[in-house]
């Protein structure tokens, strides 16, 4: 069983991925609990993986977002192997502070200042900008590299940020700005 507080369709808002249809996980809980966070979910129901399965299907698009809370918590390989035989592709959103199933397709590190960073691969580090300084995420083992103003009260200063460091790119939290989920 794993403890899920919401399954549902929309777009990509953030990253890499920004505008794709997907099909969005969202599990309760996480291990970190940080000032600016805007997924505060912690109430959840407890669902099989074929419950999971079923919802999922209800919807058209190929890519399936795990996402939180934490969703390294709550998920493992079965998981993904059971999204992968229904012919999803499977991204995940996670802290990275905890080890993940070596068959997600796309990972998503949004690392958290002080919490170390635990993923020897990710596709895309995105970090969220309080103006901390950005040089050490650049070690982490991706090659795209995202900085997302926090909930979009310095948009100007992330902007900066990103134009000083060209090896980061701007992402802004386009379904909070078009208003769906």
């Amino acid at each position: 069983m794993r403890k899920i507080n919401e399954i549902f369709y929309s777009l990509q808002g953030e990253g890499y991925h920004t505008g794709t249809p997907a099909t969005f996980i969202r599990f309760s809980g996480c291990n970190l609990k940080c000032s600016f966070c805007d997924t505060r979910h912690e109430e959840g129901t407890l669902m099989s993986d074929e419950e999971i399965m079923a919802e999922v299907q209800k919807y058209p698009a190929r890519m399936v977002i795990l996402t939180g809370g934490e969703p390294s918590l709550w998920i493992d390989r079965e998981l993904v192997d059971y999204l992968h035989r229904i012919g999803k592709y499977v991204c995940i959103e996670t802290n990275g502070t905890h080890p993940l199933p070596d068959n997600i397709d796309w990972i998503t590190c949004s690392p958290k200042q002080g919490h170390p960073v635990v993923l020897s691969r990710m596709d895309e580090v995105k970090v969220v900008y309080e103006g901390q300084d950005i040089l050490p995420y650049e070690t982490l083992a991706s090659d795209r590299f995202f900085l997302q103003p926090c909930s979009g009260r310095n948009i100007r200063e992330t902007v900066e940020c990103v134009l000083q460091h060209p090896t980061w790119r701007l992402s802004l939290q386009t379904h909070l700005m078009i208003g769906i989920e």
